[in-house]
């Protein structure tokens, strides 16, 4: 394991992060610049103005998501902060561009207070098409979580709805490979925080 580390490690400061930021326009003259800055770019901002619902195809609303975390339950590490979270949600907002070509990125908070959390959340959610909460504990995530849903865009807690939904993925799978409903079984859960208690709440729903 020890190898993965440095090896990652040598990664980052050859590459100083993971993930940054590419133009789709291309800026070669004035008139590039008039068009994707001022004056031009008060246009898109009068139609918004009139239209909130035109961001999501005049901006990158759209097709942007923030990973959002406080640095309180990093992987296996548990609470180290959100500097030495960093690395995990670059990691995150790759896997995202890597694997559904959206483009994410981290927000690692200085607070671990669920209502400063929220607020912080609620005030940059206009920039972004969805919420992505991670690596928070429990059982802050909880609060955190449920308090967001009324924000008009998904709001998602990785280490809740991720695991449930996988692992809910293939329980359903090992049922059927084995010929059993899901009536029929017990399933033991270690431990009662964010991904456990998620688990088992999906798992009711199933059955």
């Amino acid at each position: 394991m020890s190898n993965f580390y440095e090896r990652s490690t040598i990664v980052h400061e050859h590459l100083r992060g993971k993930i940054g930021i590419v133009s789709k326009m291309r800026i070669e003259s004035q008139d590039d610049l008039s068009i994707a800055y001022t004056p031009g770019v008060a246009g898109p901002c009068l139609k918004i103005a009139e239209n909130g619902a035109l961001a999501r195809e005049l901006t990158i609303k759209r097709n942007t998501v923030a990973v959002v975390t406080d640095g309180s339950a990093v992987l296996g590490l548990g609470n180290i902060g959100p500097l030495a979270a960093l690395p995990v949600m670059e990691g995150k907002a790759l896997l995202f561009k890597e694997f559904a070509n959206i483009d994410a990125w981290p927000i690692c908070l200085d607070t671990q207070n669920a209502d400063e959390i929220i607020e912080t959340v609620r005030r940059i959610a206009p920039v972004f098409g969805g919420i992505n909460l991670e690596d928070i504990s429990a059982p802050r995530c909880f609060e955190v979580e449920n308090s967001l849903q009324d924000l008009g865009i998904p709001v998602f807690h990785d280490d809740q709805h991720g695991t449930a939904i996988i692992s809910g993925a293939a329980l359903l799978n090992a049922l059927w490979l084995t010929e059993r409903r899901i009536e029929d079984v017990r399933v033991v859960f270690n431990g009662a925080g964010a991904s456990a208690t998620a688990c088992a709440h999906l798992y009711r729903d199933l059955g």
